[in-house]
């Protein structure tokens, strides 16, 4: 029991102190002292604009705590960020350099302090990342390794002082925040009208409802993907903008488009009012703008204003039948509207926990209206995915109810993209080549700027013998989505491998693994591409990283996930992964 006086919580903890305090304090004592509290307060500045807390700052060091993880490693970059900044303002023997550390851990609170091994650990973690640099633990790498536009270095399991168990530690890349990948550095604008939609600001009073303005924010991304004379960013590169302050003509050079689209939302009650304004990044000039009131039943109206708005103001011709297509709308219940964003934002985040939870959001939403495709083509997608990934304990009963709820999706409106790329999912798995190619032909058709069923494509054409098509798939995929996840790269690579162009295929399988290290398949399909062009000892290596992420690697139930046409593959690929010493 935990003495009076005491709770415990879990929190994120950031632990920060200058590299070479002494030797600044021994050449000039005040200009440190000065230096040094002209940064803390920069630093605490950054700590409360990031949602934490001070804690302490004791001598050089910095301790803060945060409710987020991922809060806490934006405050620890955006920290590095402004002192690398204002140190360039100084001579080169006065600049003041920190090192960072940032762990999630359980700690006893007493009054406004903090103690125990979570903040041990973040102090080690601090003494272990370079100057300038911050090093997180496992367990904070865990929270954010798909949620921000960060590169990390796999450091191995460090023995610590004073912590009886190795640490986890991931070294952050201190590179621009926005790195998009060596595969599209060069970003020309389309040949026609090209746009990103940036996350709403959630303006309600409740920070918890920012699933709603994200929801908002997506479901306009999508309906604008729909419009074939219309090139439109994908969420997930437009959203490693959310709440950073941002200069809009860098927006457009960094994702290759013309305009951008920034809005808000303030939810109260049984009322809604959205703003929204449409950009041109190159000049700064506002193109439209416009407030609306509405009830929460009339959101999705809104947003087909919105659209309308946009279409309007970039003069973009629709073709037969895509007004019809952009504009059908469903969900008027406002808790299945609610019930359908929060699931769309589990989705997003691709865990195995959160994809479970996902599931059930989704099936509440077809209980509540059962004459709206939306929940059934969510809740076919996360059954896809769970089979795909190993996660279902049945999948084979999974896969037979994802496609009764696909085909549901597809009966209700069969202009909905999503369900097409997922019933072309469920053909491949069964084997169907022919029938998956012509659904995910048609999803494309249907969402022409839709990078996730161009992802879906890619996935269905490499496995079907065809990976010269399945490359352009990849392409288009990642110019529509510049900061992509890491499923593009490891399949991009494999259809590299395919194709026989292994040179390629190994440098988009390291540069999927430099950006997300714990990313399993990547270092599956590297083995196997490593096999191909007989460097045996780095296939090893490889594997040996494979069983460090998956200790319970299983080769048979993995080659069985692959379903390729030409059988011979899984047999090469097998035979490759025995090679490396995988059983």
């Amino acid at each position: 029991m935990t003495e009076k006086g005491f709770k415990r919580k879990l929190t994120a903890i950031l632990s920060a102190d200058v590299e070479g305090y002494s030797r600044l304090m021994g050449e000039d004592e005040e200009a440190t002292v000065l230096t040094l509290t002209a940064y803390r307060e920069v630093i605490g500045t950054l700590i409360n604009d990031n949602k934490g807390r001070l804690v302490d700052s004791p001598g050089d060091n910095i301790l803060a705590e945060f409710a987020s993880v991922v809060d806490s490693l934006r405050c620890a970059w955006d920290i590095q960020q402004e002192i690398k900044s204002k140190n360039s303002e100084l001579p080169e023997n006065r600049r003041m350099s920190f090192r960072m550390g940032v762990n999630l851990g359980d700690v006893i609170e007493e009054g406004n302090q903090i103690y125990g091994d979570g903040v041990n650990i973040a102090a080690r973690l601090e003494g272990l990342a370079k100057e300038g640099g911050i090093c997180i633990s496992g367990t904070a790498y865990d929270q954010v390794k798909n949620k921000l536009p960060f590169r990390f270095d796999y450091e191995g399991e460090q023995t610590v002082k004073n912590i009886s168990e190795p640490v986890r530690v991931y070294r952050v890349r201190m590179k621009a925040e926005v790195d998009i990948p060596e595969l599209s550095k060069e970003l020309k604008l389309p040949d026609k009208p090209s746009i990103a939609v940036l996350p709403f600001l959630n303006m309600s009073a409740d920070p918890e409802q920012e699933y709603f303005s994200d929801g908002i924010s997506e479901d306009i991304i999508t309906d604008l993907s729909k419009l074939s004379g219309l090139f439109v960013i994908a969420r997930n590169s437009s959203f490693i903008y959310k709440d950073k302050p941002v200069n809009l003509q860098q927006v457009g050079r960094e994702l290759g488009v013309r305009y951008v689209l920034e809005g808000s939302v303030r939810k109260g009650g049984n009322q809604v009012r959205i703003t929204a304004q449409l950009i041109d990044s190159e000049s700064g000039h506002h193109l439209w703008a416009n407030r609306f009131d509405r009830k929460l039943e009339d959101i999705f109206a809104v947003q087909d204003e919105i659209t309308e708005e946009i279409v309007t103001a970039l003069d973009i011709k629709l073709l037969s039948g895509e007004q019809a297509r952009v504009w059908r709308k469903s969900l008027k219940n406002p808790e299945a509207r609610d019930l359908y964003y929060r699931g769309q934002e589990k989705f997003n985040w691709y865990t195995k926990e959160a994809i479970a939870e996902a599931r059930q959001l989704f099936e509440q939403v077809i209980e509540l209206e059962p004459d709206s495709p939306l929940g059934y083509a969510g809740a076919a997608g996360v059954l896809s995915v769970e089979v795909w990934r190993g996660w279902s304990k049945t999948p084979a009963q999974s896969l037979k109810y994802a496609a009764e709820l696909v085909q549901k999706a597809i009966v209700l409106d069969d202009t909905n993209a999503d369900a097409h790329a997922q019933l072309g999912l469920v053909y491949l798995v069964n084997r169907q080549f022919e029938k998956a190619i012509a659904e995910a032909e048609r999803a494309v058709a249907l969402s022409p700027s839709g990078a996730r069923v161009a992802g879906l494509a890619v996935v269905i054409h490499v496995h079907s013998g065809m990976p010269k098509e399945a490359i352009v798939f990849a392409k288009q995929a990642i110019r529509l989505n510049p900061v992509p996840p890491p499923r593009i790269f490891n399949i991009l690579g494999v259809s590299y491998r395919e194709s026989g162009q292994y040179k390629e295929a190994i440098a988009t399988l390291r540069e999927g693994i430099a950006r997300y290290p714990e990313w399993a398949l990547s270092h599956y399909a590297l083995v196997t591409v490593y096999c191909a062009t007989g460097q045996y000892e780095e296939a090893r290596a490889e594997a040996e990283e494979i069983l460090r992420i998956d200790p319970l690697f299983s080769l048979e139930q993995h080659t069985m996930r692959l379903p390729y046409k030409d059988q011979a593959v899984n047999e090469r690929l097998l035979a490759d992964l025995r090679k490396a010493g995988l059983l």
